[in-house]
């Protein structure tokens, strides 16, 4: 069983969603404060001390927005935000990966987004952060798998945003994942699906914005 060590939650916008860390690699926070297609949404943050995972997990649920959002793969288009939908993100400590399970209204999952990083860190007001390195990871419920921007990756390093050796870690972390979601070891897919019912049920769904 998981154990809460410290929860945090926002009501109002702390800086800019992406603010610029160096040149173009972007810091990218956890609470998307100034996402403008959001009109209400709810937010949470947990520190979880347990045997099989020990770091933050975010909560973000949407109520109200502009419009939904819509993403393409493979010619076959998915709705990755809308009305009741929830976000939920693990920051694994130590690690140079960040995994958004993206839930719909009924509660199943839409996608995994797993985001390559050079580092993670917290806000002064405990809002989970990390340093984007490009390189993304798209896993579907029906089992298909997608490496993401591999391109912006090679246009930072030409530009002198992303080092040779930051770009290696990328990709070397980038290949540990894949291995292991094509190995049946990687456990974030039943884990966020566990989290979802644990958690969320013991939160009541707190805080609105």
């Amino acid at each position: 069983m998981e154990r809460i060590t410290s929860f945090v939650w926002r009501e109002q916008p702390h800086r800019i969603l992406g603010e610029r860390v160096r040149s173009n690699m972007k810091r990218k926070f956890s609470d998307r404060a100034n996402w403008r297609r959001i009109l209400r949404r709810s937010y949470t943050c947990l520190t979880l001390d347990g045997e099989d995972f020990r770091g933050l997990v975010t909560f973000y649920r949407i109520h109200e927005l502009r419009e939904p959002l819509w993403k393409e793969y493979n010619g076959r288009r998915l709705c990755l935000a809308d009305r009741g939908y929830l976000w939920m993100q693990h920051f694994p400590r130590g690690e140079h990966f960040v995994v958004t399970t993206m839930f719909d209204d009924k509660g199943k999952v839409v996608q995994w987004y797993i985001d390559i990083c050079k580092t993670q860190g917290l806000t002064d007001q405990q809002v989970p952060w990390f340093d984007d390195l490009y390189l993304d990871i798209v896993v579907l419920p029906s089992g298909e798998v997608f490496l993401m921007d591999e391109d912006e990756l090679e246009d930072a390093i030409r530009d002198g945003d992303v080092t040779r050796k930051e770009a290696a870690m990328a990709r070397k972390t980038a290949g540990r994942l894949l291995a292991s979601i094509k190995n049946g070891r990687f456990r974030y897919f039943t884990l966020s699906l566990r989290h979802r019912k644990t958690l969320a049920e013991r939160l009541g769904e707190v805080s609105e914005s």
